[in-house]
């Protein structure tokens, strides 16, 4: 079962949180700011491999990561494993619940990992009477689609490195927005889930990540990863600093 919120759970400040222009605060006047933050609750630290919600459970909250990564991923009929996203502090899970109030997906934590509950029937209720936490959740929305998008136009037309600079490139943004470095930060997932959510052999991905190196693209030392040429990634991934490049992949 997913974890409900508890009464006695923190009650999160969202006006004082450093992810506020990231997260469902952003938007919200400060008047009403107080009503979302009665309703959001703060997890203590949980465990790599701790499941914040399973695949086919009814939903029930939606959670923003405050520290540390979450993958989602999904079983197929036959039993095997999808990896259908990673998300990092600022980026809500469990948004794929909303169409049909069932996940299609379980949420599992990476590493330690601080979230903020949003139960969704409060949230729901609240974002009917708030204009900007409504047109802010459908932000959130359509960010998850435009990525979605992105993913399969990942996997079906680009070449095995170019996936890898693409996901390397996306991960960097993502930090930079956050006020982390965009050059130098930790991979939480294993090889063999970038290999998994990429659709590539783990193999494949380790002589990706050694031929990187060798080419003086990047500085790998265990999880941490180093960009040392972005210029020469953006150029292999086919994508330009402000989006994708008109060239076709």
């Amino acid at each position: 079962m997913s974890d409900v919120p508890s009464l006695n759970q923190i009650r999160q400040a969202c006006s004082g949180c450093s992810l506020r222009q990231l997260c469902l605060p952003y938007g919200v006047a400060e008047n009403d700011l107080d009503q979302l933050e009665q309703i959001v609750s703060r997890r203590k630290p949980v465990a790599a491999g701790h499941a914040l919600f399973h695949q086919g459970e009814k939903l029930g909250a939606l959670y923003a990561v405050r520290s540390g990564s979450v993958k989602t991923h999904a079983l197929s009929r036959d039993g095997n494993e999808q990896i259908t996203g990673f998300h990092f502090p600022g980026e809500l899970v469990g948004l794929d619940a909303l169409s049909a109030d069932v996940h299609g997906c379980t949420a599992t934590t990476l590493e330690t990992t601080t979230v903020c509950a949003i139960p969704f029937d409060r949230l729901d209720e609240l974002a009917g009477r708030i204009p900007g936490l409504r047109r802010q959740l459908l932000r959130l929305m359509s960010r998850e689609l435009v990525a979605d998008e992105q993913m399969l136009l990942l996997v079906g037309q680009k070449t095995a490195e170019q996936r890898l600079a693409a996901l390397l490139l996306s991960i960097s943004s993502r930090f930079h927005s956050r006020g982390y470095s965009a050059t130098e930060f930790n991979l939480s997932m294993s090889r063999d889930d970038i290999g998994n959510y990429l659709g590539l052999a783990v193999e494949t991905v380790s002589r990706l990540f050694s031929r990187f190196q060798s080419d003086k693209l990047l500085r790998v030392r265990r999880k941490n990863v180093r960009l040392l040429d972005v210029d020469r990634l953006h150029a292999i991934a086919g994508i330009g600093p402000l989006g994708p490049s008109r060239a076709r992949a």
